[in-house]
């Protein structure tokens, strides 16, 4: 711990936070924050629901299997359940 209260690992820290800001930012990569598009729509609906520990394990089960997040598991039952022709 240092005399200012900071430890020399944060004090670090913060020397790169400033390096970097001196040098600029690129504006374009500021305006990609937050998530990412899920398609062409400029935005996507969040729709919140509850389940069962029964169909949250079964739902945890398929997403790991699959490599996806809850949300992508969902998202890909749902449209082949509901936009399958």
């Amino acid at each position: 711990m240092t005399d200012t209260g900071y430890t020399d690992e944060e004090l670090d820290m913060f020397e790169h936070f400033a390096l970097e800001a001196e040098q600029g930012y690129d504006v374009d990569d500021l305006r990609r924050r937050g998530r990412p598009k899920l398609g062409p729509a400029a935005y996507s609906v969040v729709v919140p629901i509850r389940l069962t520990e029964e169909l949250t394990a079964a739902l945890d089960a398929r997403a790991a299997a699959a490599g996806q997040s809850r949300s992508e598991a969902v998202r890909d039952l749902l449209q082949r359940e509901l936009l399958a022709a």
